[in-house]
């Protein structure tokens, strides 16, 4: 391919529940990123990126451009890609690019088998030229046979019934914050380092006659917390942020059952554990960014870096995520590449809002008919809001939040309203002192979940 037709590459690499205030960058001090760092020095920093704080909306909606609260469906792990649903994936692969993928894809999780090597046939479905579908840590390990090449992996490691059976005791103790013991499995055998090792050995083989967009989708640092040994070992002493304390009577009652009982060391156990699992990643991201370099394609390579959704880590008493505070919802993101200037900003941005950024950057028109909206005039210096509000959803809560305020509503009829600017906490629940905005907030949200009936009647 001649120089003057190429076109970008794009590296996308994906953790799995990681929070927006864990990463080295932001100013966590508690946990060792330098590779997560080293792109984010070079990047345009997004603060305040939202998602919806579950799994497969999440992905679905990165792939689509579809806010999970259009889509007409209960917004759960049951949901899948449609046979009408376009991806961008499918739209890079039209547009000849080479689309891989070395993780967790979660498209159509209620199909739970991977294939023996990762590249089902759903997968070229979804877009991917060169799959390499890996089960996440917990579907791996709760199933008594591999489900999925890291699984069969294991297998011929003569490790799987070890990995297995150490998930069944996790499972018998309810997932619970004391079962945070380490990885029976050595780095060498860790999901994280199979992952990561997939992806180098990807692009070390890759032919260089297409552009391509490879995205790498960590299982960690997603419950349960059981980084190798390697790794928590440097996390035994290390002071962890206290988990945020809150008045429950100021939130919804489906929040109150939801309630795991956990001392402070267990919650700071717990944390010292999820930050040993985010530095096994970060290594692994190092050896990726090494095999970039080998190629020679790092300045004509985007890199972006992001989550899926974030963790509670105890805020609120609350653990994992499904829920609507900050912890869950907010996640890192970082745009580095050709053209992008370093930065920070503090615009609100949507994680499904890098579907159409990616296609924009490959040169692609932009998609008719989908949420997500394109970074590129922002990251251009063309405006200077990328939005002025957001709206997310799940099947327990529907909420909308500007710079200043976010409204909640959950189907009981609970109202919340933080004031984010004076209580980024969200501690003080201020909606009965509000019903003004309340009402005006909770009408923006009906009329955007209104829009979205005649793209469910198509």
């Amino acid at each position: 391919m001649d120089d003057t037709e190429k076109k970008p590459n794009f590296l996308f690499l994906m953790t799995d529940q990681l929070r927006y205030d864990f990463v080295g960058y932001l100013g966590a001090d508690h946990v060792n990123t330098p590779n997560i760092d080293s792109i984010a020095n070079k990047g345009h920093v997004f603060t305040h990126c939202l998602a919806c704080p579950i799994c497969v909306p999440s992905r679905l909606s990165l792939a689509t451009g579809i806010h999970p609260l259009r889509t007409g469906e209960k917004i759960d792990n049951e949901m899948v890609l449609k046979d009408n649903d376009i991806t961008y994936y499918q739209r890079l692969r039209d547009f000849n690019y080479r689309v891989g993928c070395s993780g967790k894809l979660d498209l159509h999780k209620k199909d739970d088998y991977n294939g023996r090597n990762g590249d089902r046939p759903l997968a070229y479905k979804f877009g991917f030229t060169h799959p390499i579908e890996i089960e996440g840590k917990m579907h791996a390990g709760n199933k008594k046979t591999p489900s999925g090449p890291y699984g069969f992996w294991l297998e011929e490691k003569g490790k799987y019934e070890e990995f297995h059976n150490d998930y069944m005791v996790r499972r018998k103790g309810g997932w619970r914050i004391g079962q945070t013991h380490d990885s029976v499995l050595s780095n060498e055998l860790f999901a994280d380092t199979y992952i990561g090792q997939r992806a180098v050995e990807w692009l070390r083989e890759l032919p260089d006659d297409f552009p391509w967009h490879m995205f790498v989708s960590f299982a960690g640092p997603h419950d349960p917390y059981d980084p190798p040994k390697k790794f928590a070992d440097k996390y035994r002493n290390t002071k962890m942020p206290d988990a945020i304390e809150s008045d429950l009577d100021e939130k919804p009652e489906w929040v109150s059952k939801r309630i795991e009982k956990g001392d402070v060391k267990e919650i700071e156990q717990l944390r010292q554990q999820y930050c040993a699992s985010l530095e096994a990643i970060d290594v692994q991201v190092g050896e990726i960014l090494q095999a970039l370099e080998e190629r020679g394609e790092r300045e004509n390579t985007y890199i972006i870096f992001s989550s899926d959704h974030g963790d509670m880590l105890g805020d609120h008493k609350l653990y994992h995520k499904s829920c609507q505070y900050e912890g869950a919802t907010r996640v890192p993101l970082v745009v580095s590449g050709p053209n992008i200037q370093p930065g920070k900003s503090n615009t609100l941005v949507e994680l499904h809002d890098l579907n159409p950024t990616i296609c924009e950057l490959a040169g692609l028109e932009p998609q008719i008919g989908i949420d997500a909206k394109s970074l590129v005039p922002y990251l251009n210096g063309d405006v200077n809001e990328h939005r002025s509000e957001s709206v997310n959803a799940l099947y327990n809560f529907k909420s909308i939040r500007n710079k200043k305020h976010k409204y909640v509503n959950s189907p009981c009829g609970f109202e919340e309203i933080y004031d984010l600017e004076k209580d980024v906490d969200e501690k003080n629940n201020i909606a009965k002192e509000n019903p003004e905005l309340c009402s005006s907030l909770n009408q923006k949200i009906i009329e955007f979940e209104n829009s979205g009936k005649e793209l469910v009647e198509q």
